[in-house]
């Protein structure tokens, strides 16, 4: 029985697989070097056995076979698991595969090698049948999880299909959209114009794009943009596969920038209307000085001197000093807001200014029940700014404490410097003061709180607060308003550490002291 037995030859064998293979060995280097091939590995490749057994894949492979191979030996070798490479694209020798099965071994002594198998291309239907399902499956994950809401609907108008993405984005399940018509998951006013444009899709193919408004499962409407193709499979079946996009947010987005728009329209008309009050503004004391000017010139009570003309001549004069101040603070805020003040910087002794506006302002209301009380801090230094602004911004918040003061009211002006070595002013009053949410409003450009302040005959443009504002702001300051209705307004202003200067006299008693 010993004699019958039959010897094979494994490396026999090997040599005449009808199929390449090789046996290759991974080294330090990234190195790949074929250790065995067969017979059919050579005539793949189309090159001599010594030109391929100790050669790495390298030294006979061109660049792109390389690559693909080398990547593919790494992800094995790496793993230590079985891993396919589909068949090379360019290969010069004889032979047809499929791909290759890289297996990987490992000897007795540890070492690692791969066995590389080609697979024979037999073109049979189970091959056709897999890469067919292996289409669908890729078509169907891509359509699974995409981002972007898609529904497939038939020739009739009903969905077949629909994705996790719509479901998530419009709230209804699969079970209530499936089979149903999906104009019914349009706004009733477009519904009509659904059914019509899904049927001339159908019926000519193409594609198109528009928006629409569509239903969520929660009652709420989404504004969608959508896109739209027909597919035709076999048997001339047609389908509308749909891509959805919510764009709400986008639509309230262009709501809000069109109620933006129309804001700043109301404000623009707003401008209009405080120019046209302006001009009556403008009007009414004009008219007096023309008025009793005219009266003056016509001796309409006698000759001059008489008691009535001195009253008169008061009125004058009372009116062209308002008219100037409203055209000055015109002025300086519209030369503000286009940038083309520019300050005229220098070194400012704010003791005595507040000391000249103080005493300007007490003067004003010499014949009233009003009390203005100055208090500095001692060793206030100087300021370096620009003197005219900073008297103007002195004179309208002063001005304004007396505007909206009441009878027997008191004022007060402090000036200090803080723990921040900032100087501050404040000027309170004891006035009708204002509401806490009309406080911003207060320092708008003509934003005026009041129609008429109380106990006052004057009619202001609203800019004495936001003018101040504007001036201090010019100085890299900031000015801050307290108040309360009924309870008064105390109004902050502050100038940065960098434009405080020291008094010389302060500087030689600092120099005597070191």
């Amino acid at each position: 029985m010993a004699e019958d037995l039959i010897v094979f030859d494994h490396r026999d064998l090997f040599k005449r697989m009808p199929v390449p293979r090789m046996i290759v060995r991974p080294e330090e280097n990234g190195a790949y070097r074929v250790l065995e091939c067969n017979n059919a590995a050579i005539k793949y490749f189309d090159k001599g056995e010594d030109q391929v057994i100790g050669r790495t894949i390298k030294e006979f492979m061109s660049g792109e076979n390389i690559i693909h191979f080398e990547q593919t030996f790494e992800v094995c070798a790496t793993k230590e698991k079985v891993v396919t490479i589909h068949a090379l694209p360019g290969v010069p020798g004889e032979g047809q595969v499929y791909g290759f099965l890289v297996n990987p071994m490992r000897e007795e002594n540890g070492e690692l090698l791969l066995d590389i198998v080609g697979q024979p291309d037999i073109a049979d239907h189970t091959i056709v049948q897999r890469e067919r399902d292996d289409a669908i499956s890729l078509m169907t994950s891509v359509f699974d999880v995409s981002e972007i809401p898609i529904v497939v609907t038939d020739h009739n108008g009903r969905v077949v299909r629909v994705n996790d993405s719509f479901v998530r984005t419009f709230g209804w399940s699969r079970d209530e959209m499936i089979n149903s018509e999906v104009a019914s998951f349009v706004t009733p006013d477009e519904r009509d114009l659904a059914k019509r444009n899904h049927e001339e899709f159908i019926r000519n193919g193409g594609r198109a794009a528009g928006e629409m408004k569509i239903i969520r499962k929660d009652g709420g409407v989404a504004n969608a943009l959508f896109t739209t193709a027909t597919l035709e499979l076999s048997q001339k079946r047609r389908f509308q596969v749909t891509t959805v996009t919510d764009i709400t947010l986008r639509k309230q987005m262009e709501h809000s920038l069109r109620m933006a728009k129309e804001q700043a329209d109301t404000a623009n008309r707003a401008k209009s209307a405080f120019l046209a009050n302006m001009s009556h503004e403008l009007r009414t004391p004009l008219n007096a000085i023309l008025g009793f000017s005219e009266m003056m010139i016509k001796e309409t009570f006698g000759p001059m001197g008489h008691n009535k003309y001195d009253e008169y001549m008061t009125d004058i004069h009372v009116s062209a000093n308002h008219l100037l101040e409203i055209i000055n603070e015109v002025l300086d805020m519209s030369k503000i807001e286009a940038g083309r003040i520019e300050l005229d910087e220098s070194e400012i002794d704010m003791d005595n200014l507040l000391g000249a506006v103080t005493r300007m302002m007490v003067s004003r209301v010499f014949d009233t029940d009003l009390d203005i009380k100055l208090e500095i801090d001692a060793g206030l230094p100087n300021l370096k700014g620009d003197q005219r602004l900073v008297r103007q911004v002195l004179i309208n918040l002063v001005t304004n404490a007396i505007k909206f003061s009441k009878d027997k009211g008191e004022i007060r002006i402090h000036a200090s410097v803080s723990d921040h070595n900032e100087m501050v002013i404040s000027i309170s009053d004891e006035g009708v003061g204002i509401p806490r949410e009309k406080i911003d409003q207060a320092l708008q450009p003509f934003g005026q709180v009041f129609d008429r302040p109380e106990n006052s005959h004057e009619q202001g443009t609203g800019l004495g607060l936001p003018l101040a504002k504007a001036m201090v702001e010019l100085h890299k300051g900031s000015l801050r308003l307290e108040s309360e209705l009924g309870e008064g307004t105390k109004v902050h202003v502050y100038f940065p550490s960098d434009r405080i200067l020291q008094k010389p006299e302060n500087k030689l008693a600092e120099s005597a002291a070191s």
